[in-house]
C-alpha cells in the first residue's frame, strides 16, 4: 500500500475536482494548458443535452455519441491551471453532464431505478469522497483517477452498453466495478492517514 505521505499534492484542487480520465487527460496534453477550461466544459454540456433530447431511441441513436463529443470539447481543458476566476465551475458542469447522461440513457432504455440509483451512487460516493478528502490533505493516489475511469470513460461505457445492446447487464456490471473499486479505496486511504493531520486539517486555515 502507498504510504499518504508519498502521494503527491494536486497541482490544483480544481483539477483534481474534475476527475478526468485517461481519455481527457490525454486530450489536455494535447494542448499543454493553453485552452481555457471553462467555454469547451459549457459547450459538452449543451451538445450532450441537444443529443440526448433527440437521440435517446435505440442503438443508433445519437446519445451514444454525447461522451465522444464531450470528450472532445472538454477533455482539452484538463491541462489548464483552472486559475480563472469562474474556473471553479468546471467541475460542476462536469458532474451535472455526467449524471444527467447516465441517468438519461439509463431511464430511456428501461435500467431498472434501483440500478440507476446503484451507478449514481457509487460516481456521487467518489465525488464526495473526493472533494472531502482534498480538503483535508488526504490526497487520493495517482491511479485511481485511470482505474476509476473518471467522468469521461464512465460515459464512454454507458454508451458502449447501448451500442451493444445490454444497457442494463452494462450498469450492473459498471455499478459494482465502482462500487467495489471506490469504497475499498477510500476505506484504506482514510485508514492510512494520520489521525494528527485530519485534526490539524479541521482546524486549519479557512479554504
Amino acid at each position: 500500500m502507498i504510504s499518504v505521505h508519498m502521494i503527491p499534492v494536486p497541482r490544483s484542487r480544481v483539477v483534481s475536482y474534475r476527475d478526468d480520465g485517461p481519455f481527457s487527460r490525454g486530450m489536455g496534453a494535447l494542448v499543454a494548458g493553453q485552452l481555457p477550461p471553462l467555454p469547451p466544459a459549457i459547450a459538452g454540456a449543451f451538445v450532450t443535452g441537444i443529443l440526448l433530447l433527440v437521440g435517446l431511441g435505440g442503438t443508433d441513436g445519437l446519445a451514444v455519441f454525447a461522451p465522444a463529443v464531450t470528450l472532445l470539447l472538454a477533455g482539452p481543458g484538463s491541462s489548464h491551471a483552472h486559475d480563472g476566476r469562474v474556473d471553479w465551475l468546471v467541475p460542476p458542469i462536469l458532474r451535472l453532464t455526467e449524471y444527467v447522461f447516465v441517468a438519461s440513457v439509463c431511464f430511456g432504455h428501461d435500467v431498472h431505478p434501483l440500478i440507476i440509483f446503484a451507478l449514481l451512487g457509487a460516481m456521487a460516493f467518489h465525488h464526495y469522497d473526493l472533494v472531502y478528502r482534498v480538503r483535508q490533505h488526504v490526497y487520493p493516489p495517482p491511479w485511481l483517477s485511470t482505474a476509476g475511469l473518471g467522468w469521461d470513460g464512465r460515459m464512454l461505457a454507458v454508451s458502449v452498453g447501448v451500442i451493444i445492446g445490454q444497457v442494463t447487464v452494462w450498469c450492473v456490471l459498471l455499478a459494482l466495478y465502482l462500487w467495489c473499486l471506490f469504497g475499498w479505496e477510500s476505506m484504506t486511504c482514510w485508514l492510512a492517514a494520520p489521525r494528527s493531520g485530519l485534526d490539524a486539517a479541521d482546524i486549519g486555515t479557512p479554504d
